[in-house]
């Protein structure tokens, strides 16, 4: 009885022995936890939402990837602040309920900060400057914006472009054909339903840059004001702005910008 009241005891030791090392163990996962160790394994990231029809800012390449001078800039601020990105292709018009309703963190598509934007979002600092041109065959007469006045002019719908337009043309003249995209804008002015294009000069000087086969000119007017695109948040959220200004700055600083655009940022 003696003996096997030895070997319970013994028994019981053991037990309790492992169940104070495995509450050590824990405590140390914890500890590491707590300690930042094992905190990098998921790294935040932020879903950015863009209109990718918008050669060369925002664009599909030929595997599908969403590429462009745009998503470049995005993922070198979001190196600079650690985070990830994801890139979502919303279309232009959605794009804008996306982020309001928080579907993506901040859209990137070219979007000029307007005041009229700022009322329903909030904009980070510019990155790029930008302005609008025309686009028209090589045997058009049109040499300034005021000679559209009696033309029909595509744009792409909701764009600064159209913007501008309507203020020459007036807001509900039949002369204006809005397309969904600015590619689709310039089919419907080579397909003869419009004498003229406007948009922005990065997308339209590409198009012409990228079509020699197609004979057209691109017209600069002084009258075009310069325009700045900004990264676009849900309004409020002034933290994530606050986060990607830093971003911006450094890439500003460090001259990573200016490499991706080709120009310095004013």
């Amino acid at each position: 009885m003696k003996k096997a009241a030895r070997f319970w005891v013994a028994g019981l030791l053991f037990v309790s022995l492992a169940l104070v090392m495995l509450g050590c163990g824990a405590g140390d996962t914890k500890g590491k936890a707590a300690s930042g160790k094992d905190s990098n394994a998921a790294k935040e990231k932020l879903v950015v939402g863009t209109d990718a029809t918008y050669a060369p800012m925002e664009y599909m390449d030929k595997k599908q990837n969403i590429v462009g001078t745009d998503i470049d800039i995005v993922k070198a601020i979001a190196k600079e602040i650690g985070v990830e990105v994801e890139f979502k292709n919303y279309g232009w018009e959605p794009l804008f309920p996306a982020v309001s309703n928080g579907e993506v963190d901040l859209a990137v598509s070219s979007i000029t900060i307007t005041d009229e934007r700022k009322q329903e979002h909030d904009f980070t600092d510019p990155y790029y400057v930008a302005k609008q041109v025309i686009l028209v065959p090589d045997d058009s007469r049109v040499e300034k914006f005021q000679d559209l006045k009696d033309k029909r002019v595509s744009v792409q719908i909701n764009t600064t472009g159209h913007i501008v337009t309507k203020e020459l043309l007036g807001k509900t003249s039949s002369k204006i054909v809005a397309a969904e995209t600015m590619p689709l804008a310039i089919d419907e002015m080579l397909n003869g339903n419009a004498d003229a294009a406007v948009g922005d000069n990065s997308v339209v000087n590409d198009y012409q840059k990228n079509n020699p086969n197609k004979s057209l000119k691109v017209i600069e007017d002084d009258s075009f004001e310069k325009e700045y695109y900004g990264l676009m948040v849900k309004k409020g959220n002034k933290a994530l702005v606050d986060n990607l200004n830093k971003g911006i700055q450094k890439i500003k600083d460090n001259g990573v910008l200016e490499k991706i655009t080709g120009f310095e940022v004013e």
